[in-house]
């Protein structure tokens, strides 16, 4: 299969506004996986400085495409994808207030990043709009996608609430089973269009996530640690994501992208607080995150058999995470331990209100203690987008042709 990427804002740095030689490097043909690796690793040497102009860029393509490539991306999940829900909810885990989207169009909108998130990027290759969150949503629905997902929070309830309310994976599919029963039927002729439309989109998740850091890796806050060995905890999450995948599927998502947990115990909270070695990680703790992610490779090809018409797709970030943050050179990085932003905890929490973060945003692989900044996110989502090799069995755009 030939690949073209064609996101051309994303690759476009002033230096190279004028120079028609670099469209002629970024739309030869990827026809492999490690020709994607490598386009990836240009880019972010190029990465683009005005995100006025990106945002535009994808504007004017919206109005140019009358017609995206699906009809709808539905987005759930934690502060990886959150992008302002946690802003209506009473919490302290929120972003929004500068350094969060220093680099955004919007500025801080709630996205835990210094601009696009992966969803954002995803959207951008769909010719969507971005999924504006579902709380801030007071009239009609947007038949292009919403963003249900909720920082902190994760598979289990108790997940995230130290902090505040937040909405679990449960929550959310609640709140999309009310928006397909109580809203979307309206833009719909029949039961049968909505079902299509439903069918023909794309669902992208993370999760899990806080279900360790916010929970089973605080042993003082929560008794899942004493209660469970990491197998059993795992499959605890695994059961219950089971029935989330079910009920999601019941409610009519066909297509869904499930991300794998990241490598925790690379991280800067997980860095900092066992005083690893810059470009080393934590190694018992990605063992422990490890049962999870093994677990969730059997459970998405177990229910792909068993759910009629369903595919199931599972985004490996996890060794893609792990490659970069040991080996960042090798992406165009030249710091992948250190945040960004000035945060508290010494680097290994979220972002201290207001202070100026690092000159060089896209030269660092995180931004705060536990995100990453919107390089990782794009580099990702060129990957999920392009091939079947990180987002397996079927890439992005394998899923617009089924």
């Amino acid at each position: 299969m030939v690949m073209y990427f064609y996101d051309f804002g994303f690759f476009i740095s002033q230096q190279n506004l004028h120079r028609p030689s670099i469209f002629n490097t970024y739309i030869k043909p990827l026809s492999s996986y490690s020709s994607l690796i490598s386009l990836a690793k240009m880019s972010n040497n190029n990465f683009i400085t005005s995100n006025i102009f990106l945002f535009s860029l994808h504007q004017f393509l919206l109005l140019v495409h009358t017609k995206p490539l699906v009809p709808a991306l539905y987005v759930f999940g934690d502060s990886l994808f959150d992008s302002g829900n946690n802003n209506l909810l009473p919490t302290m885990a929120r972003a929004n207030f500068p350094p969060y989207g220093h680099n955004f169009v919007q500025h801080f909108t709630g996205r835990f990043t210094n601009g696009r998130t992966l969803p954002d990027f995803i959207a951008e290759f769909l010719e969507l709009p971005y999924p504006p969150p579902y709380l801030g949503i007071h009239d009609s629905v947007p038949l292009t996608g919403l963003n249900y997902a909720s920082s902190a929070c994760g598979i289990l309830p108790q997940t995230g609430t130290i902090f505040g309310k937040c909405l679990s994976l449960g929550e959310q599919i609640d709140l999309f089973k009310w928006t397909i029963e109580s809203k979307l039927p309206t833009h719909f002729n029949s039961l049968e269009e909505l079902s299509k439309h439903l069918a023909d989109s794309i669902f992208i998740i993370t999760t899990g996530s806080n279900d360790y850091i916010q929970n089973y890796l605080e042993p003082t806050l929560f008794s899942t640690n004493h209660d469970y060995d990491p197998q059993s905890f795992a499959q605890l999450l695994i059961d219950d994501l089971s029935n989330h995948f079910q009920s999601v599927y019941k409610l009519g998502a066909r297509k869904i992208i499930m991300h794998e947990i990241a490598p925790l115990g690379c991280i800067p909270h997980y860095t900092r607080k066992y005083q690893v070695v810059v470009g080393k990680c934590h190694e018992q703790t990605n063992q422990i995150v490890s049962y999870f992610n093994t677990k969730l490779h059997e459970l998405l090809k177990s229910l792909t058999s068993t759910l009629q018409g369903s595919i199931l797709v599972l985004a490996r970030i996890n060794s893609l995470g792990y490659d970069v943050i040991t080996n960042p050179s090798k992406y165009g990085y030249s710091d992948a331990s250190n945040p960004c932003c000035t945060t508290w905890g010494n680097g290994s929490a979220v972002c201290i209100p207001w202070l100026e973060p690092c000159p060089n945003p896209n030269q660092h692989f995180f931004w705060d203690g536990y995100h990453n900044t919107e390089t990782g996110n794009s580099v990702a989502a060129s990957l999920c987008f392009n091939t079947s090799e990180f987002c397996t069995p079927f890439s992005i755009k394998d899923l617009i042709q089924i």
